[in-house]
């Protein structure tokens, strides 16, 4: 089979398009001819050595949409999508034709989603779930204020809030991208500047969010937990350009406020896939819309896609096996 792997720790240049032995599912697993496959931040990330736990030679790729080429009788031709923070870290990953995954980790994709698309909505959306409905347990009626929704991360959490019947104030450097859902979905937009907590304090009647999902973090933490109402909930996924933070205790106990952290790398593929058919029958239902892909690429070519990721390209990158 074909496929993307790097032997060395670096910047894009250090993938290599090679030609690999086509995995041969042992019991309990099945073989996924991947027909789809995007590029997320942390799969530039990996290939730089920014994960401890990756060791190459390594197949990259956590996201993935394909079909059941081996396996039980059952998932024979079954069209099914997938994430995991094994697959691409610990296990070889979906930039390649072929991924051998448990049983346990298949989930049928949406139908009526484009293996594209599919394979667009993975780590963000399970992260967003994560912190969303598991961890803050956001409630019909209430408000959430979005840092960084004009990303994929935050672009899900304001499409999953809003089918919770939440209110979504989105908060970032720049507007969502024209014709992405989140554009169309939050009710407010604030820029991230000096008066974001006023103005979020103005919308909200002075209160604050019930609950704020940060997906900058780091430079964005002391403001995440200034938009929080007394005993609103706070979840952060991130550590953008500042990994020690620093905030006013006092502050932080007389609001009781509540911290929780998410990491959708700590769930391998098959712990993702529950959430993955949950998710897949939110998008049956007509109750998410797939993210903007901004551009497509054959997997010969998939070092640049990752050139794309690295440099911020708007919307989704999708590699097409096809």
């Amino acid at each position: 089979m074909q496929a993307i792997q790097f032997k060395t720790f670096g910047k894009p240049e250090v993938l290599e398009y090679v030609d690999l032995p086509t995995p041969v599912p042992g019991a309990g697993s099945a073989l996924v001819q991947v027909r789809a496959a995007s590029v997320n931040p942390s799969d530039v990330k990996n290939v730089s050595g920014h994960f401890g736990h990756t060791v190459p030679p390594r197949v990259p790729g956590r996201d993935f949409s394909g079909v059941v080429a081996a396996g039980p009788d059952e998932w024979l031709g079954a069209e099914v999508w997938g994430t995991g923070g094994d697959i691409g870290f610990t296990r070889d990953g979906t930039h390649a034709e072929f991924i051998e995954v448990p049983v346990a980790a298949l989930a049928r994709k949406p139908a009526a989603l484009s293996h594209a698309q599919a394979a667009a909505i993975g780590v963000n959306f399970v992260v967003a779930w994560l912190g969303t409905v598991d961890y803050a347990r956001l409630t019909e009626g209430e408000t959430i204020a979005v840092i960084g929704v004009s990303g994929g991360v935050g672009g899900a959490v304001a499409q999953i809030a809003k089918a919770r019947g939440a209110r979504v104030i989105g908060v970032s450097r720049e507007a969502p991208l024209a014709g992405s859902p989140a554009a169309r979905l939050i009710d407010a937009f604030v820029p991230m500047n000096e008066r974001t907590a006023a103005s979020v304090r103005e919308l909200t009647g002075g209160a604050g969010a019930d609950v704020v999902y940060d997906a900058v973090g780091g430079v964005a933490f002391e403001l995440a937990l200034s938009l929080a109402k007394r005993r609103g909930r706070v979840v952060e996924i991130s550590a953008t350009g500042k990994r020690r933070v620093e905030f006013d205790l006092i502050d932080f106990y007389h609001n009781e406020t509540q911290l929780f952290g998410a990491d959708s790398a700590k769930l391998g593929v098959a712990e993702s896939a529950p959430l993955m058919r949950a998710i897949a029958e939110a998008f049956d239902a007509g109750q998410f819309e797939p993210p903007v892909v901004a551009a497509h690429f054959p997997l010969a070519r998939a070092r640049e896609a990752y050139e794309a990721v690295a440099a911020g390209t708007p919307g989704r990158v999708v590699i097409d096996m096809a």
